[in-house]
């Protein structure tokens, strides 16, 4: 046992709140727990996400297993099952689907850890994460190398447009009070086709869509591991989409949840853009051109994010998200005051905040 595993917290016991659903997960898994070898008696919580979503996680021989509890009324997983296939087929190293009971909304996977990516970086230090975040753009040039037309849903026009809708229906309107008519709702009309052509631009490949180090899991050993699996684990890819080359890098260098100075975020995207060159990936010649591409694309991501967040608060009652809204804010002001083209944004924004006008190149740590 690792000192990390040594100091962990006490497992969290299950809760239901649906009696049925409870005696359903238990005939689910005593119908399985021989198979593959299970303890039912050990399970407790292992995490839960932004969606509906939760995992348990349980004793085997010899190893642990993770469970997926996914109300299907709430949750698809067909996706998750076919884009781990995906990422496995790619050499991503991902959970298998052991075993899947589509009606009740259980899934038995490989445990990939207990530590995360974001749980081990040094916040202190941006350079001393330089070599785990190479292994993280190592798993994204696979990933994006296997990528087909056709096999995934299109991050198309209509969904970056509904994407960033979330921004004034959950963050404008509710979060902040402010009525979205007029001049108002004109300018974010205007700016928001802007930001979907200049997108749509880039050419299209595999999108993880939630490319960071809160979905990258440290194999077995920490981060330094030089045995078995030394692969970053990837998770929570079921949304995942063919579009714009430049979403997963953003995703990655402007995260929900830490926040680098711009020499950090500089220095990672140009190591991978050149290493996505070398491996023959559309990212041009010119890495000023595509810098620009991939601020765009983070601005889309930060308008919708802001928006989630915002729902996730009001809507299903988890204000913890919110919390990191002022990150996103500061992202979408800086990407804004940039860009001569998005003054009318960054001024809209400014307005709602209530804020002086941001200025500079960098990012801060916020």
């Amino acid at each position: 046992m690792s000192d990390t595993e040594a100091a962990a917290p006490p497992p969290l016991p299950v809760s239901w709140a649906d009696p049925q659903r409870e005696a359903a997960f238990h005939r689910w898994l005593d119908g399985i727990a021989a198979k593959h070898g299970l303890k039912p008696s050990t399970v407790r919580l292992a995490s839960a996400d932004a969606s509906f979503r939760r995992y348990l996680r349980l004793d085997g021989d010899g190893s642990t297993r993770i469970i997926m509890d996914a109300p299907p009324d709430k949750e698809n997983c067909a996706p998750f099952v076919k884009v781990a296939r995906m990422m496995d087929d790619a050499g991503l190293n991902v959970p298998r689907v052991l075993e899947w009971d589509e009606a009740l909304g259980f899934m038995l996977l490989d445990d990939l850890g207990t530590q995360t990516m974001i749980e081990v970086v040094d916040r202190d230090d941006a350079h001393a994460n330089r070599d785990l975040y190479l292994r993280a753009v190592d798993a994204l040039i696979a990933w994006q190398l296997a990528s087909k037309p056709g096999e995934l849903p299109p991050y198309d026009e209509a969904l970056l447009a509904r994407e960033l809708s979330l921004f004034p229906d959950w963050y404008i309107a509710r979060h902040r009070g402010v009525p979205v008519e007029g001049d108002l709702r004109r300018t974010l009309d205007e700016q928001f086709a802007l930001i979907v052509r200049h997108n749509l631009a880039s050419p299209a490949v595999y999108v993880h869509r939630d490319f960071m180090p809160r979905n990258l899991m440290i194999p077995r050993g920490g981060p330094a591991a030089n045995l078995g699996e030394t692969r970053l684990g990837v998770l929570d890819f079921q949304d995942a989409v063919h579009g714009p080359i430049t979403y997963d890098i953003a995703s990655l260098m402007r995260d929900a949840f830490l926040s680098w100075d711009e020499e950090f975020v500089l220095d990672i995207t140009i190591r991978y853009w050149k290493k996505a060159q070398q491996a023959g990936l559309p990212v041009g010649d010119d890495f000023g051109e595509f810098y620009r591409a991939v601020e765009w694309m983070g601005l889309q991501r930060h308008l919708k994010v802001a928006g989630i967040f915002a729902r996730l608060t009001l809507r299903d009652g988890k204000p913890k998200y919110l919390a990191d809204a002022p990150r996103f804010i500061g992202y979408i002001r800086a990407t804004a005051s940039r860009y001569r083209e998005l003054a009318p944004l960054a001024r809209l924004v400014d307005g709602i905040e209530g804020a002086e006008a941001a200025t500079g190149y960098a990012f801060g740590r916020i």
